[in-house]
């Protein structure tokens, strides 16, 4: 905490606990159907990697990530208004309702999206890195990776590009420890995933507990002030999701010891304890942080139920013939 003010660290806590709140009113907004799309995939459990990783980085820096995005989203400082609306599918959504739950993207913050394609985003990640060291711009990419993804092609090509260029770009493996239902070291013969950098000439960083954010944060500072002069670092956090895969998916009930231990160190709860450490007053503040992320989510929903929905002018816009 030593480089982090107070008030740093109490935003920090705010935007993860936005980010759960957000969440947490999606999963029932879905199952009102008022959200659509046949996945939605939460990232309660994964706030404190999330949150962590992008407090080292700069506003001009950029973040590109897969379809669990919601999180990403907003701790990259996109609109809530306008991603509730994106998750409502309306004309005033971050992707003009086109993209919904799996594609959300803010240009305006340098947030390049989800993708809903597994890996499909790391070639994309590489290549925003490329024209940042191309324009000598200073500018990282923070790409975010699911241990599922990292047997895929498209995980070892782009890896081995970012290393062949030295590209700013810092890869960061969540391992959740499931790929969908597949436990990591059934599906990968070397289950200690950062490892994968040492075959390509990367920085590798190591494992960290994904659980903390300021744990989190310290490497992610180092990782990408390195990347920044260097080229391409990677990191695993070790992280956990409370929900399935997507919302359908109830495979996660049958991890109850599981669960528990790592909800015993929610990343919301290590942050308050952090907090609290500092400053034994601070419970009222945290519970003024949590009533405004409600409200702050709850006007969200007014704005998505309220906003247009797309016209069909809007729906052949940017259609290239």
């Amino acid at each position: 905490m030593a480089d982090l003010t107070k008030e740093q660290l109490l935003e920090m806590y705010r935007q993860m606990v936005l980010i759960r709140r957000f969440e947490e009113r999606c999963e029932e907004l879905y199952a009102q159907r008022k959200i659509g799309g046949v996945y939605l995939h939460l990232y309660n459990g994964q706030e404190g990697t999330g949150v962590g990783s992008m407090f080292a980085l700069k506003p001009s820096d950029h973040v590109i990530t897969a379809y669990r995005d919601h999180g990403i989203g907003i701790a990259k400082g996109a609109d809530v208004n306008r991603l509730m609306a994106e998750m409502f599918g309306k004309r005033t959504g971050v992707s003009g309702g086109k993209g919904g739950s799996m594609h959300l993207a803010d240009r305006s913050v340098n947030f390049w999206g989800g993708y809903a394609i597994v890996g499909g985003h790391l070639p994309l990640a590489a290549g925003i890195a490329l024209k940042s060291k191309y324009n000598d711009d200073k500018e990282v990419v923070l790409s975010f990776i699911g241990d599922g993804a990292t047997n895929n092609g498209y995980f070892h090509e782009s890896l081995n590009l970012s290393a062949v260029w030295d590209l700013p770009v810092v890869w960061l493996i969540e391992n959740n420890l499931y790929g969908m239902g597949t436990p990591v070291e059934v599906s990968t013969g070397q289950p200690e995933l950062h490892k994968r950098a040492i075959a390509y000439g990367i920085k590798d960083f190591g494992r960290v507990d994904g659980m903390d954010p300021l744990a989190v944060y310290a490497v992610a500072k180092e990782a990408v002030a390195y990347a920044r002069e260097h080229g391409p670092a990677l990191i695993e956090s070790i992280t956990y999701r409370y929900k399935g895969h997507g919302v359908s998916d109830r495979l996660y009930q049958r991890r109850e010891q599981e669960m528990a231990l790592y909800k015993a160190r929610d990343p919301l709860t290590v942050m308050e304890d952090h907090l609290k450490q500092l400053d034994p007053g601070v419970e009222s503040a945290l519970a003024a942080i949590d009533a405004a992320a409600r409200e702050t989510v709850e006007a969200a929903i007014r704005y998505a139920e309220e906003s247009p929905d797309p016209t069909y002018d809007d729906l052949i816009n940017h259609i290239y013939a």
